[in-house]
């Protein structure tokens, strides 16, 4: 499952901003996403793009958006869906190009030009995200409830936490249950890697059970480590 990041403004300009894998996922919830793709050569991202780019032109799309695709073993791509709009996993590019999406779909929505050129986006390093979410992944994932009593979230060098709680939010059954995303950024996959279980384990959230073990299991995990994992 491999998703290209698109801008698009009001006057024919559009641009994509790479790609994000985003096949660790549990009941067509995504939990773990990386840029750049370990499935995507750059024959392959060269396509990719330019078929998201085609779509956007053709349906005369604008403003942020996402072109979904599954991808097969031998390198052939099958349009998934488009998501219009700004995605939760936004920060994963974010990092990599150090291009605000947020403000730049702002500027765009009120009418002006895209700030860039694509010759002029450039992709450093890589990136990761684990999704937080207040369920318990020993018990059939159970949606958690509760008050978050303590909070202490990682930072440093290449971590971004962006959340909605804080040490004494109530958490209740009646809303979506992620209660963060980290994210972190490396020269490469291995450095972002690491450091992102670095930041895993100093994630520290008291009142709600979470999936924060889930994730260090996959990230552990020798397929994940090498790359070589699907939506299976």
């Amino acid at each position: 499952h491999v998703e290209v990041q698109i801008m698009a403004d009001h006057h024919g300009n559009s641009i994509h901003l790479g790609e994000r894998e985003c096949s660790i996922q549990r009941r067509h919830q995504k939990i773990i996403e990386e840029s750049p793709s370990t499935a995507v050569d750059t024959k392959l991202r060269e396509r990719l793009t330019e078929a998201a780019l085609m779509l956007v032109a053709r349906s005369k799309y604008t403003n942020a958006g996402t072109v979904e695709f599954i991808l097969d073993e031998e390198g052939n791509f099958y349009f998934l869906e488009v998501n219009t709009r700004l995605q939760v996993e936004h920060p994963v590019t974010a990092m990599r190009v150090g291009f605000d999406i947020v403000w730049e779909q702002i500027r765009l929505a009120g009418g002006s030009r895209l700030e860039l050129r694509q010759e002029e986006v450039s992709f450093l390093g890589h990136a990761i995200e684990c999704r937080i979410y207040a369920e318990d992944p020993l018990n059939e994932f159970y949606p958690t409830s509760g008050v978050i009593r303590s909070l202490r979230s990682p930072s440093g060098l290449g971590i971004r936490e962006e959340r909605g709680v804080e040490e004494g939010s109530r958490i209740s059954t009646y809303y979506d249950p992620m209660l963060s995303k980290l994210v972190t950024w490396g020269r490469s996959r291995e450095e972002a890697l690491l450091r992102m279980i670095w930041a895993l384990e100093n994630y520290e959230i008291y009142g709600v059970r979470t999936n924060i073990s889930l994730c260090l299991w996959i990230l552990h995990h020798p397929d994940f480590r090498a790359g070589k994992y699907n939506t299976n």
